[in-house]
């Protein structure tokens, strides 16, 4: 190769230079002679020949891919993306869209076709073929997606994948990215060691100690750098940092698995997604297939992934850290979510690495309890938290989850699981969730493991299909979430049943105050259409077994019991003229002023709860009285 040492703001010659030095065939290519019997490149073309095959061409080639040719007239790229050789300046020509692919993909634009769309349906006819020996693939230059630098995107075509062309900015961004393709496809042989080698695992090394001081957006770029050449571990500690920024999408972490170190942390962590579900391809064999491929044992795996799956599993790391996961999984399997965050928060300095490759505790993201409290922003809280002996500035925490009181009750749009149906709760106070089955629930009611409420709400049984139980079709037992509230309150709450109030109702309120005060909340949003149902409201509250008051707002009727007291009467909370929901929220307001009640939004909308199923809150029809019953089922055609 011939020409000047340096051609604009990007050495061609020098990373030519680097690329054919440390050329090295791949394992399948040994046969062709020995590492360094291939020249890659040829003598630059001069400057004459370049004007003159733009004129044959009729137009002026871009910089990046003009400045290359003065370097070196071709290149043998030997890729397995199937381009193998690009040409120089006398084989160039244009493509002409020999195959008739721009019907194809102007077949593809829509009525609102995306400017990308339009200049790839475009590209066959316009582009320049470069490509002189491939795998029916194709590198073609396009002068008609330009950028603002007069680059030509150069897309590559594989005629046999029957995908869409890859693009990429400029020649030049090609050529780099072939350059990090023949690293990361050599990358695991002991014997490819060379100067870039070295340069890219210094600056993983460099990443791991960054992200353990929690500079982790410093060492992201490090690491993408360093996974582009296939560097050993770059993509398993940028997957971890992802993780954490993206916690409900799961990653791959390699051979991981098979170190004895990493396995109690990975493993459960590769299993969340054959747990729920997410990936069916081959179901629980492939996924098992491909764990002991990468080193981990099938009876581990299936273990695992059963606890995983039927949440039974729990993160239990040993030391300082251990204790405090402990701690944080008692508070939030009650609710208390912000408590629970607070205790992991603190205790995260204090988080030991069982080896070099692990920087974040990564099994916390599998715990069926505490898994879902690490949201995206508290993921980048963990990830900013020096850690495993590393010091650095400790971030700001990120704002408690769960407001005070009932209000947000009345906000339900703003919530991912909304309780715009309804809603009904019952507190007891001074005793504890687990009491709360014996109070309220149907015979033999016990709490169940973790659950995501709406999950639990939505696989209950109806009455029709329990009937060989005994369960009359006029009763309505809920399928209610347990936790502890604020003060001294345990709750059981209801917010994804498809229940309905009505006259039959029964409140119970009077055998839940068997163990202390208790209070029953029952809000119905009432149906807008003519003839709908009223908005519904009531409270309750008991005490020693004894209801002291209650009421029920019917749209505008109300029915009240008791001694009400001034801040809790209904008709100064639900007033003529009001709009919109502003007596329910009237309601919510004062039931925590006055009775001291809250709920943990977090815990009953994202989080994971014990459940039960209570008895029935409604009372068996009297003479006279009736009730109607109706089941939806699927029928298959």
């Amino acid at each position: 190769m011939s020409g000047d040492s340096s051609y604009g703001s990007f050495n061609w010659r020098g990373f030519l230079r680097r690329w054919q030095e440390e050329w090295m065939p791949r394992p399948e290519g040994e046969a062709d002679g020995g590492p360094r019997s291939v020249v890659l490149g040829r003598d630059g073309a001069g400057e004459a020949a370049i004007v003159a095959a733009e004129e044959r061409l009729g137009r002026r080639l871009p910089p990046s891919y003009r400045e290359f040719l003065a370097v070196s007239d071709g290149w043998f790229v030997d890729q397995t993306a199937g381009v193998y050789r690009l040409g120089g300046v006398a084989e160039i020509d244009w493509f002409g869209d020999p195959y008739d692919m721009t019907p194809v993909y102007e077949g593809f634009l829509d009525d609102d076709p995306s400017r990308e769309a339009v200049l790839l349906a475009g590209m066959w006819r316009r582009a320049l073929r470069l490509e002189t020996d491939s795998d029916a693939s194709y590198a073609l230059l396009d002068p008609g997606d330009r950028d603002e630098d007069g680059e030509w995107a150069l897309y590559v075509y594989q005629g046999w994948s029957g995908e869409f062309p890859d693009r990429y900015p400029s020649f030049r961004a090609y050529m780099e990215a072939m350059y990090r393709h023949f690293h990361a496809t050599r990358a695991e042989r002991s014997d490819f060691v060379n100067a870039t080698t070295r340069e890219q695992d210094g600056r993983v090394e460099r990443a791991r100690s960054l992200a353990l001081r929690g500079r982790y957006e410093e060492a992201v770029p490090l690491l993408e750098e360093a996974a582009g050449f296939g560097r050993p571990h770059s993509a398993v500690l940028l997957n971890q940092i992802r993780h954490f920024l993206a916690p409900g999408h799961s990653r791959g972490y390699g051979s991981l698995v098979a170190d004895a170190r990493y396995l109690p942390e990975v493993l459960p962590v590769e299993a969340v997604g054959p747990a729920q579900e997410q990936w069916r391809a081959g179901g629980d064999e492939h996924w098992l297939g491909m764990m002991a491929a990468r080193g981990a044992g099938r009876e581990a795996a299936e273990a695992v992934l059963g606890e995983v799956r039927d949440g039974t599993y729990r993160y239990a790391p040993a030391g300082a850290w251990g204790r405090a996961v402990g701690e944080a999984r008692e508070a939030a399997r009650w609710g208390a979510c912000d408590a629970a965050w607070r205790v992991l928060r603190d205790a995260l300095p204090r988080w030991e690495q069982p080896g070099p490759l692990l920087i974040v505790p990564l099994g916390l993201l599998a715990d069926p309890v505490l898994g879902p409290l690490v949201t995206a922003e508290r993921g980048r809280e963990v990830l900013a938290t020096p850690r495993a002996k590393h010091t650095g500035p400790a971030p700001q925490a990120v704002p408690a989850l769960d407001p005070p009181g009932l209000a947000w009750l009345a906000e339900p749009a703003r919530f991912p699981r909304s309780f715009g149906g309804g809603y009904r709760c019952v507190w007891v106070e001074g005793v504890e969730p687990a009491r709360l089955p014996g109070l309220i629930g149907e015979d033999g009611a016990v709490l169940s493991g973790p659950v995501r409420p709406f999950d639990a709400a939505r696989a209950a049984r109806r009455p029709h299909e329990r009937e060989d139980e005994g369960v009359e079709l006029w009763e309505d037992r809920a399928v209610v979430a347990a936790g502890r509230a604020e003060g001294a309150w345990a709750f059981a709450f209801d917010g994804y049943g498809l229940h309905h109030m009505s006259q039959l109702f029964r409140s119970p309120v009077t055998d839940a105050s068997a163990a202390g005060r208790a209070v029953v909340v029952w809000c119905e949003p009432g149906s807008a259409s003519a003839g709908g149902r009223p908005d519904a409201f009531h409270l309750s509250v008991a005490e020693g077994g004894e209801e002291r008051y209650a009421f029920t707002l019917w749209g505008s009727e109300v029915e009240r019991s008791g001694a009400i007291p001034d801040a809790l009467d209904p008709d100064r909370l639900f007033r003529p003229g009001d709009s919109g929901n502003e007596g329910h929220r009237r309601a919510l307001d004062a039931l925590h002023g006055e009775l001291g009640l809250s709920l943990p939004r977090f815990a009953l909308t994202e989080g994971r709860l014990p459940t039960f199923t209570t008895r029935s809150w409604t009372r068996a029809p009297r003479e006279g009285e009736g009730f109607a019953y109706l089941a939806f089922g699927r029928v298959r055609r």
